[in-house]
Order: structure tokens, then C-alpha cells, then sequence
């Protein structure tokens, strides 16, 4: 582990120039700060007392400036060296001088700690940006063994929280205790002068304060120290909490975890406490201690001026001097407090995140270092060890061409993912080396890996953002620095991030290194995508999300009339016998049975939730039109008789089975609230609320899936009425949130899939569904807008994670994000293992035609796709146990 360098090391080694020219503002201060202590003397035992103005017309010289010279200087004017006589003024014009001279300086002072404070305040979040940079730099380097043991909350808080307070000290690490100092010795001096004794007394309650106060306040540092340990791990835990959430209830213990993370903050509450007591102890004995020196103030100055050995102006000059020396020394103390806590958060953190085996700082690539062509790997004598110090991989010797597929088979564990894992650097080498001509893997720049190879694991990071940003991520290779070129704003910023510390990128620029596609069109990268996507087997998946997409209008005007086309097409076809079954359109005279009794009613769509066709009952305005219309009585008796059915077929089901997810009107939880409604209604007493929970059920009712035989002809005609009223009276703001369905208009708050339809797919159709998207996409491609909604589809949300993936997806993703680089050296390790055979079968053949004459190195989980490949390696107890071609295994099996 290298050497730690202290907090002030790094203070002074990155904002020496800015302290020293903040240090120079606060020296240069303190003469004001002396002038704006002693006016008040002037001003008393001046013109308010009359000393000077005896006569009437007495006058006295403003502002005359004398300096003393020694007396071997001295001349027949005497051995003062007159700068400037002065202005003569009269008694009133002189205390008005005064006053305003001592307003003058007043805001001069204030203006200056403004300016020192504000030079500061921008040094600090300098330096917290630099720190703040640097560890997120430190994190891109740890060794992959220390990445699996840390918990990624606990670096977040470090990061985040942990390295806040030293944002606020670097600017007052050596000017603000050389800018209070001066203050408080500027005061005691002038105190001193006043009056010997006075002065005295003064500087002893200081020292008191500063040698009781810091003691005091060690233990306070220790329980500091304590907490912010206790609150890392507590946000690690939550971290865990969060990641097993879905393993904690699927196991039951989430009590056990509720009762772990009490303690927790059990143990938390106890230091804070303690904490708290001595805090406010220590400053309640400072703010005493304080307090004092005004007491001998007033009863041995008060003694002094009775005694005439201290006039009156004097004894007030030295209680205002006072009142402005507590207030720095207090800050010093605090200040020290702050040096302190800081120092140990600072020295925490760097311990944090320097751990054995870290990368050296990344070094600016060569031109043209990611080209370097890279020849055969070359495995020597290689010898590598998990986290634990197993040996995985034992002795091995391997050559590698750059222009065969490789499959390394071997049961589980056997070594075959040690050997994919070696070339992401993620194993530690005891022994041996793996080299490409003079290239040696472990120590290539990333800038050379990262373009040069791709690997596809089983578990593979996605982030927060859509399909195409994850797709296209290892393709953000190609640097961008800001420009000559750039605004004056984005200069600026950019100028202030190498004063921080900061790379010159431009994060705003387009990183992605078109070699891979080989141009720079739009639409052939777009044809590309959609390539790699159909050999992965993710398009038709992305073509589903995009169908449940939501396009602009006002952005993509001649995208939205090819999908109004493709409606009409659509249309067209269903006329005829075998396909109009398929899809019920939506009518505005007509009811829709594939449709629920709210989205009959809504007749439209919204974007926003508020509107959505499951919160209508909370909308007062549906709540008056179902009022108007009669409905009231007959959505609580539709609601009675489901109530009835469900908790007839539903109540010995356990509460996680799928039918409640699949047909139930009623969550589980819920069911024995429902028994008893249904109790109360056989005896005819059912409250307002039992009657508002009832009507709400029948919302959700679609008489062509769920069959009860509710949506009679009468209560049909009703709910076309209540349509109609609905739309003809919605208040105003709301109709600029709903968008009713138009038979030749595409509607901005639908998804695409919707408006191609504008209606249901019909239940109890054999495969309607399926039908119906192969009818979609056919009419699509026959309009060429197949393309649009893959568009729309890769701007669909990952989530956390990607989450929002199922398992399969995201193995598809992750392989797709490889092959898209067009590497030299592809390793999938596992990438498919929760896919079925066929889907496996089938992406190797492609990838494997796609890579032809270029190396591919495939971990495979099962033996029987081995043939494909030009090379087999077969792996038992981390040895390499056979190496053949295909034509050897021919022979073999011959």
C-alpha cells in the first residue's frame, strides 16, 4: 500500500497559490480591523465628552496623519514626520466624520471577510471536487478481488457524505485560523494598550479557553469517529437490504432483518446521545467561561474608572474590543474541533480506498495505441487463484490464434470460466504470464483492451438508462476533449474542471468509435443494431417494447401518419371472415366486450396516472357523471355478485398464488375484508364505504374474459351514455390531458401497438394475440416503419440494473453489447445459461457465422455444441486435459 499523504499535504500541494493569495487579504484586513476598534475611543472622549472643544469655535484635525521617527531622524519640527495635516472641523462635523469613518470601515471590513469567505467557499468545493474526483478514479482502478468484497453503499456514503465536511475546511484550513488569530490578537492588543491589567485578565481566560476546551472535546472526536463508522454500515446494510429484498420474502425473515437493523440503530442512538451530552456540556462551559471576563469588565474596569486610573471612552473601547474577541477565539476552537474531525474522516477515507493491488493512474494513450494489432496469446506456465488463494487454473500452456473459435467444455468449476475470466483480468495470477507478441494482457492500457476485446458473461451490469445507451456502452471508447471550438459557458466549465483537477472531457461530445460500424450513418448503424439484435434473438423483443412505446407528434409528425396508415391497413385486412374475429375495434356507439367497463367509459388515453382507466373512481368528475347516469346502484350490485364469485373460488387459495395476479379482482390481502361486506350486505346494512369498495370492482370487468353475464343491454346503454357525458362535460383541465380515440387521428397519449389497433384483441380466440402480432409486423414492414419501432423499442428503460429485463434478456443484451464491438478476441463465458437448448443452438451458429476467421473463445455449459467450433479444449480439475481440432474429433468418433 503506498504511503497516505496527510490533509494538509494535499491542501497545500493542489491550492498554495490560492491560500497564500487569500492569506495576503486577510493580513492586509486586520490595520482596518484595529481602526474600526479604536473610533469608538475618538468618538467618546472626542466630541461627545467635549475633550478638545472647550471653546466654542474649538476645531480639531480629521484625519491628520503623524508617523514617529527616531530621534537621531529628528528634526527643528520635532520627531514626528507630519504625512498629512488634516482636515479642521468643529465639534458636530467631527463626531459626523467619525461616525461615518467608522460606518466606512465597518462595511470596508465586512466587504473584505465577504470577499476572503467567498474565495474560500470556491477553494473548497475545488478541492472537494478533486477528492471527490479522485476516489471515483481509485474505484476504476481497484483490483477486481477488492471490488467483490465492498459494499457499493458504503463507498457511495464515503463519496458522497463522508468527504462533504472537507469541502468546507480545505478553504479554512490555513487562512480562516490566521484570519480569526489576527482578529482576536488585534482586540487583545488593543485591550492591552487600554489597560495593562484588563488586558491581562483577558489573555488568561483565553488561554483557559483554549487548552480546557480542545481537552474536553477529544472524546467528542472518538464518538464522532464511532458514528460515522456506525451510519457506513448501516447504509451498507441497507444496500443489502435492498439487493435481497425479493430472497428476504421468499424466505420469510424479514422480521429477523427488521430486529438487526434495530440494533443497529439502537447502537446509533447511543453514541448519538452521548455524543449530544458532552457536545452542549462543553458549550455551555465555553459560553460560561466566556462570560467572566465581562464581569471583571464591569466590576474591576468599573473600579479602575472610579479610581480615575481609566476613563470612561477607555473602558468602553476595551467591553466593545471584548465583545469582538470571544466570537474568534470561539471559532478557533471550532475550527480546531473541525481540523480534528476532518483529519480522521480524511485519513478513514484514504484507507478506504487504497488497497494492495491497485492500478497505477491511467496514462494518456499513444495516437494510435488502440490500433496496435495484436498476434497470437501465448499462455505460459499459468497458474491462477480465486479471492481465497484456490488454485483455479494449474500450470497451463496455451496458444490461442486470433483466427479460430474455441470452445472450452468441462464440468462446472473444472477451470474452463477461470480461462474467460483471465482475459477480463478478473483473477489474480500466482504464476506465469499470458502474452500477445510483446504485449503482455495484464498490463494493457484499457483504452487497448476495452477496444481490442468483449466479454459476455452470465451476469452482466446494466445501467439506468434505455436499451441503446447499454447496447452501445462499450463502444464509448473514442476521447473527447472540449474543443477550441466551444460556447464560452462550456469553456468556462471546462477551465474550472482543470483547476479541480478534472480531465478536460466533454461528457456532451459523441464518444462512440464508429470503426466498429465502419461508418457514421445513422440509418446504416441503425440497420447494424438491428443485425446484431436478430442474431442475439432480442429483436422481436425490442419490437414488442416498442410497440408499447408512446411516440411525440409534435416531434415525429410523418412517423405518426405511417402509424395511422398501418391502423387503416390493418383495418382493411381484418375485414376479411378469418381475421375479423381477431380484434373488436372500438366504436364510439358501440360498447366493447374486450375492453373493461372504465376504458368503455374513458373511451381514450392519458399519460398522466392520475387518468388511467384504474383511478377513475377517484376522479370527481366520474364520480358525478356515474351519479348522473344512474349507475351508482348498479355498479355496487355488479360489484356484490363479483365479491361473491371470487371469494368463492379464491378463499382456500394461498395468498402468493398466481390466479390472484392473473384473475382476481380482490388482492389476498383483502379477501377477509370483502367476507365481511358480504356479511353486512345479506343483512341489508352496508356502510358508504363498503359501498364505495364494492363499485369500484366492476371497473376493472371485461364481460369477454371474465363471462359472468354482468354488462346486461340496459346496463350496456347506460355506460355508452355515461361515455358520452363523460366527454361532453369534462372540465377544461382535463381535456387537454385525455385524448379520445379518433378513427383517423393517431392519439399522442396511446402506445403504438394501441394505435395500430385502436381496439382489443378478442379473448377466447385461439392465439389472437400471436396472430395479431405477426399481422402487425407484416403490415409494418410492408410500410417500411418496422425500423420506427425498434427505434422506439431501444429507447425503452432498462431500470436499476436493467431489471426491467427478465433474466433471458438481459443474457441477450449482454452478448449483443459484445459482438456490437467487433473485437479481436471474443470471450463469452456462460452469457446464455438460461436459455433452452434451441435458442442456444441457434445464437452460437449465428455469432459463430457473423465472427468467421476471427477468435471466439465460448465457455460452453453443455458438451453437445462443442462440434461447431474449430477447436475444443476440455478442462478437469483446473488442467487443461485435451486440446483438438474438429477434424481430430471427426476422426476420433471414426
Amino acid at each position: 500500500m503506498a504511503t497516505q499523504q496527510t490533509l494538509y499535504n494535499y491542501i497545500w500541494q493542489h491550492s498554495r497559490r490560492d491560500q497564500l493569495t487569500i492569506l495576503c487579504i486577510a493580513i492586509a484586513a486586520q490595520p482596518f480591523y484595529f481602526l474600526t476598534l479604536s473610533l469608538p475611543k475618538l468618538i467618546i472622549n472626542g466630541p461627545i465628552t467635549g475633550n478638545g472643544f472647550e471653546a466654542s469655535n474649538a476645531t480639531q484635525e480629521f484625519m491628520r496623519f503623524v508617523i514617529a521617527v527616531p530621534s537621531w531622524l529628528a528634526t527643528q519640527a520635532g520627531n514626528q514626520w507630519v504625512v498629512f495635516e488634516g482636515v479642521a472641523l468643529e465639534r458636530l462635523p467631527f463626531l459626523l466624520a467619525l461616525s461615518f469613518s467608522f460606518l466606512a470601515l465597518v462595511g470596508f471590513n465586512g466587504f473584505l471577510k465577504f470577499l476572503v469567505n467567498t474565495m474560500k467557499g470556491r477553494l473548497g468545493e475545488r478541492l472537494l471536487r478533486r477528492l471527490r474526483y479522485e476516489l471515483i478514479d481509485r474505484v476504476l482502478r481497484f483490483p477486481p478481488s477488492h471490488v467483490r468484497k465492498i459494499k457499493q453503499a458504503e463507498i457511495a456514503s464515503m463519496v458522497k457524505d463522508e468527504v462533504e465536511p472537507l469541502g468546507g475546511f480545505t478553504g479554512d484550513a490555513i487562512v480562516w485560523p490566521v484570519f480569526l488569530a489576527g482578529q482576536a490578537l488585534t482586540a487583545l492588543t488593543f485591550i492591552v494598550l487600554q489597560n495593562f491589567w484588563l488586558g491581562m485578565v483577558s489573555g488568561t481566560i483565553v488561554v483557559v479557553q483554549a487548552i480546557v476546551i480542545p481537552y474536553l472535546r477529544k472524546p467528542i472526536l472518538k464518538l464522532g469517529k464511532l458514528r460515522q463508522f456506525q451510519a457506513r454500515e448501516l447504509a451498507g446494510r441497507v444496500g443489502e437490504i435492498v439487493d435481497g429484498n425479493a430472497d428476504i420474502r421468499v424466505l420469510g425473515t424479514s422480521n429477523w432483518e427488521r430486529a438487526e437493523i434495530a440494533s443497529r440503530l439502537a447502537r446509533i442512538f447511543d453514541i448519538r446521545f452521548e455524543l449530544y451530552q458532552r457536545k452542549y456540556f462543553v458549550k455551555s462551559l465555553n459560553n460560561f467561561i466566556a462570560q467572566l471576563t465581562p464581569f471583571v469588565f464591569y466590576a474591576v474596569g468599573g473600579y479602575f474608572v472610579i479610581t480615575h486610573q481609566l476613563d470612561v471612552g477607555q473602558l468602553v473601547a476595551v467591553i466593545i474590543a471584548y465583545k469582538d474577541l470571544p466570537g474568534p477565539i470561539k471559532e478557533l476552537i471550532d475550527w480546531d474541533l473541525q481540523r480534528q474531525d476532518v483529519e480522521i474522516k480524511y485519513n478513514q477515507v484514504m484507507e478506504q480506498f487504497q488497497p494492495d493491488g491497485m492500478e497505477p493512474p491511467a496514462q494518456a494513450s499513444q495516437p494510435g495505441a488502440a490500433s496496435n494489432q495484436l498476434e497470437q496469446f501465448e499462455l505460459k506456465n499459468v497458474t491462477a487463484v480465486d479471492d481465497a488463494g484456490f488454485v483455479l487454473l494449474d500450470d497451463l500452456e496455451l496458444s490461442l490464434p486470433l483466427d479460430k473459435s474455441i470452445a472450452a467444455i468441462g464440468p462446472s468449476g473444472s477451470g474452463k470460466e477461470a480461462l474467460g475470466h483471465l482475459f477480463t483480468r478478473q483473477l489474480s495470477l500466482k504464476a506465469g504470464s499470458i502474452k500477445s507478441g510483446q504485449f503482455d494482457l495484464l498490463s494493457l492500457p484499457d483504452i487497448v483492451s476495452g477496444r481490442r476485446f468483449a466479454y459476455a458473461g452470465p451476469e452482466t451490469y446494466f445501467f439506468p438508462t434505455d436499451l441503446k445507451q447499454n447496447l452501445l456502452y462499450g463502444l464509448r471508447l473514442a476521447t473527447r476533449n472540449v474543443g477550441p471550438g466551444g460556447n464560452a459557458q462550456h469553456l468556462r466549465q471546462m477551465k474550472e474542471a482543470e483547476r479541480s483537477g478534472n480531465p478536460p472531457f466533454d461528457s456532451t461530445a459523441d464518444w462512440l468509435d464508429y470503426s466498429a460500424f465502419g461508418t457514421t450513418d445513422p440509418n446504416a448503424i441503425r440497420d447494424r443494431i438491428v443485425e446484431i439484435l436478430a442474431m442475439v434473438g432480442l429483436e422481436n423483443d425490442v419490437f414488442q417494447f416498442g410497440l408499447q412505446s408512446r411516440l411525440d407528434p409534435q416531434t415525429n409528425t410523418a412517423a405518426t401518419d405511417r402509424i395511422v396508415e398501418a391502423r387503416q391497413e390493418l383495418h382493411r385486412r381484418l375485414e376479411q371472415p378469418e381475421l375479423s374475429p381477431l380484434v373488436e375495434r372500438f366504436d364510439e356507439q358501440a360498447y366493447n366486450r374486450n375492453a373493461s367497463i372504465a376504458e368503455n367509459i374513458l373511451f381514450g388515453a392519458s399519460s398522466d396516472p392520475l387518468l388511467q382507466p384504474h383511478n377513475l373512481p377517484g376522479l370527481p368528475h366520474f364520480q358525478r357523471i356515474v351519479a348522473e347516469e344512474g349507475l351508482e346502484q348498479h355498479l355496487v350490485m355488479m360489484g356484490l355478485s363479483i365479491a361473491e364469485t371470487m371469494l368463492e373460488l379464491f378463499h382456500e387459495l394461498p395468498d402468493d398464488h398466481p390466479f390472484f395476479d392473473e384473475f382476481s379482482f380482490i388482492p389476498s390481502n383483502e379477501l377477509a375484508t370483502f367476507q365481511q361486506i358480504m356479511k353486512r350486505a345479506k343483512s341489508s346494512s352496508l356502510t358508504y364505504a363498503d359501498r364505495a369498495m364494492l363499485s369500484v370492482l366492476p371497473l376493472r370487468y371485461v364481460e369477454a374474459r371474465h363471462r359472468l353475464g354482468l354488462v346486461t343491454p340496459e346496463i350496456r346503454e347506460r355506460l355508452l351514455a355515461a361515455r358520452r357525458t363523460f366527454a361532453q362535460t369534462l372540465p377544461a383541465g382535463l381535456k387537454s390531458r385525455i385524448s379520445f380515440y379518433n378513427e383517423d387521428a393517431f392519439n399522442a397519449s396511446a402506445s403504438l401497438q394501441d394505435n395500430i389497433l385502436l381496439g382489443r384483441v378478442s379473448y377466447g380466440v385461439a392465439q389472437a394475440q400471436d396472430r395479431v402480432n405477426a399481422l402487425i409486423r407484416e403490415i409494418l414492414d410492408q410500410l417500411d416503419v418496422r425500423d420506427l419501432v425498434i427505434e422506439a423499442g431501444l429507447a425503452f428503460h432498462s431500470g436499476a440494473g436493467g431489471k426491467r429485463l427478465t433474466t433471458g434478456q438481459r443474457q441477450k443484451l449482454g452478448l449483443a453489447r459484445a459482438v456490437i464491438k467487433e473485437p479481436d478476441f471474443l470471450v463469452v463465458n456462460g452469457a446464455l445459461a438460461n436459455l433452452d437448448d434451441q435458442q442456444k443452438t441457434q445464437i452460437v451458429d449465428r455469432v459463430l457465422r457473423h465472427r468467421k476467421g476471427r477468435a471466439t473463445l465460448w465457455i460452453l455449459t453443455k458438451d453437445d455444441l462443442a462440434s461447431r467450433f474449430d477447436r475444443t479444449l476440455t478442462f478437469e480439475h483446473g488442467r487443461l486435459v485435451s486440446d483438438i481440432g474438429n477434424s481430430d474429433m471427426h476422426e476420433a468418433a471414426q
